[in-house]
């Protein structure tokens, strides 16, 4: 039986790679996205469905459940970017930054939890990112969004673990096109008083010109090998520089 997907943010990058990856694979797909545009995808398979979503909204994500009907596979990929000094930033953006990236996630589990819980089978892949496996400057309220993701799916994977629930994280390395700048709410130049300039501008530099990048393709491929994962592992970086990240981490706990 074909199963089916569920993605939010799948109106472009990492989110859209996924759906488009599932597809040519023969999954059944409910992109999700603010404004649904179907026009997005080349697909004449009929496997494709685009569908509302706002996952900082009650009644958006009740409206998709109803609308979607039964999910084998929730991807939490759906985010907003925030890059700046935090001193700089409006508490309103880092409210805003929460809502999406950790409170949005969090509700949309909690959405689908109960049909996998009955069904006894089902896994959430919740997407983070890269600076939960290395410190970040300048994005200090961007990180401990991720990080409150990584600290929930642990804890949640024992949790429905019982119930047959999969649990996974995939972590996104740094892609220029994707959320953390492109994406951001209010541009990096903004959140930079005349004080950082001097420390900022070699970060920016490197954030033009990274020696690693994470393609979108990386983040699909993680998700794919997350879905089909049978060893019980956690963490999937995805792209060369998560991947570098999450082994020299491993080095440094293991002394």
């Amino acid at each position: 039986m074909t199963r089916t997907i569920l993605i939010t943010g799948a109106s472009s990058g990492y989110g859209k790679a996924t759906a488009e990856f599932f597809l040519s694979r023969g999954w059944n797909v409910v992109a999700t996205m603010r404004r649904p545009d179907p026009a997005l995808f080349d697909d004449r398979s009929g496997r494709l469905r685009v569908l509302p979503l706002d996952v900082t909204s009650d009644e958006s994500i009740a409206a998709l459940i109803d609308a979607a009907g039964p999910i084998d596979v929730l991807v939490n990929n759906a985010g907003v970017g925030g890059v700046g000094a935090f001193e700089a930033m409006p508490m309103s953006l880092v409210r805003q930054l929460i809502e999406t990236n950790t409170i949005g996630v969090m509700a949309m589990c909690r959405a689908v939890i109960p049909q996998m819980r009955v069904r006894r089978s089902g896994i959430l892949v919740n997407v983070t990112s890269s600076v939960t496996l290395g410190a970040f400057p300048l994005a200090a309220a961007y990180t401990a969004t991720k990080q409150a993701i990584e600290g929930f799916s642990a804890s949640l994977a024992h949790e429905l673990g019982h119930f047959g629930v999969s649990v996974k994280l995939v972590e996104p390395g740094y892609a220029p096109t994707t959320r953390f700048g492109a994406n951001a709410i209010i541009p990096v130049g903004d959140l930079l008083p005349g004080g950082y300039a001097d420390f900022a501008q070699p970060i920016l530099d490197a954030f033009a010109n990274p020696p690693m990048t994470t393609k979108e393709g990386d983040v699909a491929e993680a998700v794919w090998s997350a879905v089909h994962d049978t060893t019980g592992t956690l963490h999937f970086p995805a792209g060369d520089d998560a991947v570098a990240l999450a082994r020299m981490r491993r080095k440094e706990l293991d002394g």
